[in-house]
Parts: structure tokens; C-alpha cells; sequence
């Protein structure tokens, strides 16, 4: 596939890259990849994620994260990666703490359940509570010089799957029912400036079948209407083509006819029967009809007209090395 790189599409001078996904993807492998790939040279990226669902830490085979930052994995050159899990209900505390001074009274509030009812029907406003984390730590400067150098070099968020990405980053349409004026309101739009700003972009991870690629053509246009930046397409998982075209072909034309490969089994040394056989010709139908799917789909994303990064199918599963493997390829493909 020919990947429809722009000049500077490593998305110099982008400080937040929102990661996205359907279910069942691999955006938080994704996620958890880039980051790696964009601490490296000693530079500090923060991971960040949104839905207590606990994926950096397993990710990164570390204890569970809570809303203190902490170091999970070294890159390379001195770099580092720093994981964070956002919890709604701390959120609002922090806020109820900042802007209205509660102290103690913050601490009653959660006793009765007030905070996780206002969580909870007020989902708009729970967005804009987990954004403003991110959004903070975009921001955050070391020490406590204005104009001092930024404490992280990049933020990568684990967003919520495509299905929910829309409505969790349209923060100020979310909110507009809730919240006229106020510190809110006020969280809101600075939130909002930010995303649609250059620093920001958001990209989408897939797999080469119709349903994942379905909906990131869908996820692409749903972010572009709210005002957002479409950033890269991750074609996740792939696999390395195990037969030959022709070979196929050959399959194809008469399924039927498989004496050829039983006397190539043969002459290998393998006993071979009907049974062994016909399962491998089986096998190489399936994978022709594979492909096939894969060619179209590839199609459908080259429509989007955006840079195209491509990580292979680990067989060995995710580990350490695998994490280092995913993350090189990212940087070797220009994304970081």
C-alpha cells in the first residue's frame, strides 16, 4: 500500500495524540507503542487513560495506576514513559477542591454518594472532568516558571473506542445543557481550544477487516465534523502473506486437483493422506478469500487521504521485546 505521507508527517511540534480505536483493535497496545516510540532521544511522554480499565499497567506488566503519575517504562537515550489512570470521582474532587475550596467538606460529599451521582448523570460534565487532566498535564510547565519548559515532551491518550470518541471529545456540545457560564463552561472551552488546536490530533487504529475499517471511516468524518484533526491510520495486526499469488491461483482454479500436492508432500518426506490434504487446500482457499478482504479494505482507508502506519501480527504475544518491536516499527515508518 502506498502511504499518502505529507512532508513533517512525524507530527513535529504535536504535543497531544489522542489514540482511538473499535474494540478489539489493539489501541491501547497502539497507544502504549507510541508512546515508547516518542520517548526516545530522553525525551518524557505521558500515557494516559480514561476508562479504569486498567490497560497500561497490564501492558506494561506493572501495578495498577491511580491519578499519581508514575514512571512505567524506560525508552531509549534516556527517555521515559510516565503512565497515568483518570478516575472520574478524583477528578471532581480535584475540581470541587480547586474551584470551591471544599476541604473537608469534599470528603462528606463522597460519603453520601453525591459525587458519583453527579458522575454519572452528568456524563458531559465527567468528560470535561477527565479531559481537563490531560489537559493540564499538555500544558504543565517544570517548576513554576510560566514560560519554564513543558514537564512532558508529548501526552498520548487511550481514548475510548470509536463508537464514544465523538461525543467524549465534543466537550463543548456536551456541556452546553449543563453549564452557561461558570468554571465549567470555562474548563470547556479552554478544553476545546486545545483540541482543535495543531497541537492535537487523533489517530485511528485498525484492523484490515470491514467492520473495524467501517468504523474509522465513520470515527475520521465524526472528527472532522466536530472540528478535530484526523491524525494517522494504524492498520494493526497484519499478517506476513504465506502463499504466493500463484499459488492461489493454482488452488482456485481446480480445488479439485490436488495430486501435485501430494507427490511435492511426499517427495518432502511427509506422510500424506486425503484427510491432510484436503484441510490444506482448505487452509489455502481461506487465505485467498483473506486477502481478497484485505486488498478491498486497504482500499476503503486509502480514501481517507492520510498517512498510514502499519504494525505486524506478534505471534509470540505482547511482552516487553514485542512492546520494544512495535515501537521501532512506528519510528522507522516516520510516525514518531
Amino acid at each position: 500500500m502506498t502511504d499518502n505521507r505529507p512532508s513533517g508527517a512525524d507530527w513535529s511540534g504535536v504535543r497531544l495524540h489522542i489514540v482511538t480505536g473499535k474494540g478489539g483493535t489493539g489501541k491501547t497496545t497502539v497507544a502504549a507503542s507510541l508512546a515508547m516510540a516518542l520517548a526516545s532521544e530522553g525525551r518524557r511522554v505521558l500515557l494516559a487513560e480514561v476508562e479504569s480499565r486498567q490497560g497500561i499497567s497490564r501492558t506494561f506488566d506493572v501495578a495498577q495506576l491511580g491519578d499519581d503519575e508514575r514512571r512505567v517504562a524506560r525508552g531509549l537515550h534516556g527517555g521515559e514513559v510516565v503512565g497515568l489512570s483518570i478516575d472520574a470521582k478524583a477528578a471532581l474532587m480535584e475540581y470541587l477542591q480547586m474551584f470551591y475550596k471544599l476541604g473537608r467538606a469534599g470528603g462528606v460529599l463522597e460519603k453520601f454518594g453525591v459525587v458519583d451521582f453527579a458522575t454519572t448523570i452528568a456524563p458531559g460534565a465527567r468528560d470535561v472532568l477527565l479531559i481537563g487532566k490531560v489537559y493540564e498535564a499538555v500544558r504543565r510547565r517544570e517548576g513554576k516558571r510560566k514560560n519554564g519548559p513543558h514537564l512532558y515532551d508529548a501526552v498520548v491518550l487511550d481514548a475510548p473506542p470509536t463508537g464514544r470518541v465523538g461525543r467524549f471529545l465534543n466537550v463543548n456540545h456536551e456541556v452546553a445543557g449543563l453549564a452557561k457560564v461558570g468554571p465549567i463552561r470555562q474548563q470547556a472551552d479552554s478544553i476545546t481550544a486545545m483540541l482543535r488546536s495543531p497541537a492535537t490530533v487523533v489517530h485511528l487504529v485498525t484492523l484490515l477487516e470491514e467492520m473495524p475499517v467501517q468504523e474509522t471511516i465513520d470515527a475520521a468524518a465524526e472528527i472532522e465534523r466536530i472540528g478535530l484533526r484526523v491524525g494517522g491510520l494504524v492498520i494493526n495486526q497484519e499478517r506476513e502473506q504465506q502463499l504466493t499469488d500463484a499459488a492461489i491461483d493454482a488452488l482456485r482454479r481446480d480445488p479439485d486437483d490436488v495430486a501435485a500436492l501430494e507427490t511435492d508432500l511426499a517427495t518432502a518426506g511427509l506422510r500424506v493422506g486425503p484427510t491432510l490434504v484436503n484441510g490444506l487446500v482448505q487452509t489455502g482457499l481461506d487465505l485467498g478469500d483473506r486477502l481478497d478482504m484485505e486488498t478491498r479494505e486497504r482500499k476503503a482507508l486509502t480514501a481517507l487521504d492520510r498517512p498510514t502506519y502499519h504494525l505486524p501480527l506478534l505471534h509470540e504475544g505482547l511482552d516487553a521485546g514485542g512492546l520494544r518491536e512495535l515501537a521501532d516499527a512506528l519510528v522507522g515508518q516516520g510516525m514518531a
